[in-house]
């Protein structure tokens, strides 16, 4: 049987900070290793850093949680959600691979611990003069990557109350008259519930037409960005970029699927440019990479299901970001790269959420660098069974385009390298010690 990537100790990871965590109860006030811990005190600043920011009144997340009040009926879940680390959204395996990231929202350990023993104490609120001031939110259509310098927005499209998903796009001219590299580049749909996703590309020459759910010619054009649900903009490492050439324009792929009531969408693709007349040294591409070598073939009510797709790069690159992409049934996807030598690095595994399409941007020094041949494994892992997230485990699932298909693939971004500049960074790498990845051996999500 083959060896299968290795899955997070989750029992252990829940019982672990409970074990390790002395507490005590003190006029009503909860103690750990001899700290007392309140809301006001130390649980309120962990929430304002890393989950205030979608649990606020008109943001995507079910219930806020900015003050004591909007808290306290919920802690059980809390506890909970922060010991499967299922919140704050992240998804990377803390057993394998690489763990240096410039986005990671994850709490520390001695932070999920705080929340634990305040949870099992009785979640007190503490005094009211240690309440931290209340945290200022920018506009919520504040664009993630900053004020753009380019908006280009699609026209107008009305997804009908009931109606079959619908793909297709619309050509919209940038006005831009000089070439100019893109540093920051963010999709921000209208209505989020309509939009499955979102693609955009950049085309040249006469292709001025939009297609009316005919998505024939996907793959034309320059890729740019993708919108999913869940996830923010692209900003790219500091000397890479991507070309944006003058007259180009944007074509929208659009998958729409109706909600119950009419919509109408209009949605925005945000750049940040370079400076005029700078030319980064690297041009960054993001590509689905990884496909599966065969059709999806997922049985109803069977549970963790394996696929495997390759990709081969020709020159040596440097991989800066990695997402994975599946659908509502998707469990688990990791990446490894085989080199030349046949030697396996494992680089990344991520436990799947739908509704959270993450890019997970790798630290400068951590990125995952890789010499000419090597071949990247992309392995993905999808649930049929019953489950909350699950339409229907009865029925059998294959590859399609739509939210009730499944896909299996990976979102990757990489510049190229000279074997001049791989060598450089290979060694000093190694002169400072750094590996690229864990040795933790791979393994089957639960």
């Amino acid at each position: 049987m083959p060896k299968l990537l290795r899955p997070i100790a989750l029992l252990a990871m829940c019982a672990a900070p409970l074990a390790a965590v002395a507490t005590v109860t003190v006029d009503g006030q909860t103690q750990t290793n001899g700290t007392t811990v309140t809301f006001t005190k130390d649980i309120a600043p962990i929430l304002q850093r890393s989950c205030q920011n979608c649990h606020r009144p008109g943001q995507m997340a079910p219930m806020s949680l900015l003050t004591y009040q909007d808290v306290r009926p919920w802690v059980r879940s809390i506890k909970q959600r922060v010991l499967s680390r299922e919140m704050p959204p992240w998804g990377i395996d803390p057993h394998v691979g690489i763990q240096s990231f410039k986005n990671d929202p994850s709490l520390r350990q001695d932070e999920v611990d705080k929340i634990v023993a305040w949870v099992d104490a009785g979640a007190p609120m503490g005094r009211a003069a240690d309440m931290p001031k209340p945290r200022e939110f920018d506009d919520s259509a504040k664009w993630h990557i900053g004020k753009p310098d380019l908006i280009v927005t699609s026209p107008p499209h009305t997804v009908p109350p009931e109606a079959s998903d619908w793909w297709g796009s619309y050509v919209v001219p940038t006005g831009l008259t000089e070439d100019r590299y893109i540093k920051a580049i963010e999709s921000k749909p209208g209505k989020t519930a309509v939009v499955h996703h979102l693609l955009t590309y950049a085309v040249e020459g006469d292709e001025d037409a939009d297609s009316n759910g005919d998505d024939s010619n996907a793959e034309a054009g320059e890729f740019l960005n993708e919108f999913a649900v869940g996830k923010n903009g692209d900003v790219f490492p500091e000397g890479a970029g991507r070309l944006l050439k003058a007259g180009s324009k944007i074509r929208f792929d659009f998958h729409y699927h109706a909600v119950g009531q009419e919509t109408v969408d209009q949605s925005q693709l945000g750049i940040v440019f370079y400076p005029k007349g700078y030319a980064p040294k690297h041009v960054e591409y993001s590509k689905q990479l990884g496909q599966p070598t065969e059709p999806l073939d997922i049985p109803g009510g069977s549970g963790f299901v394996r696929s495997d797709g390759y990709q081969r790069f020709n020159r040596a690159g440097k991989i800066t970001a990695f997402q994975p992409h599946m659908h509502t049934r998707g469990k688990r996807q990791c990446i490894e790269l085989i080199y030349p030598d046949n030697k396996t690095e494992q680089i990344s595994c991520v436990d799947f959420t739908f509704n959270w399409h993450i890019v997970h941007v790798y630290a400068d020094d951590a990125a995952p660098i890789y010499p000419p041949g090597t071949v990247l494994h992309v392995i993905s892992w999808h649930d049929n069974s019953a489950n909350k997230i699950n339409p229907d485990p009865r029925n059998w699932v294959g590859s399609g385009n739509r939210t009730i298909d499944e896909m299996g693939f990976a979102w990757i971004s990489w510049y190229d390298l000279t074997d001049d500049e791989y060598k450089a960074e290979l060694d000093a790498r190694k002169g400072s010690k750094k590996t690229l990845t864990t040795t933790a051996s791979p393994g089957q999500p639960q």
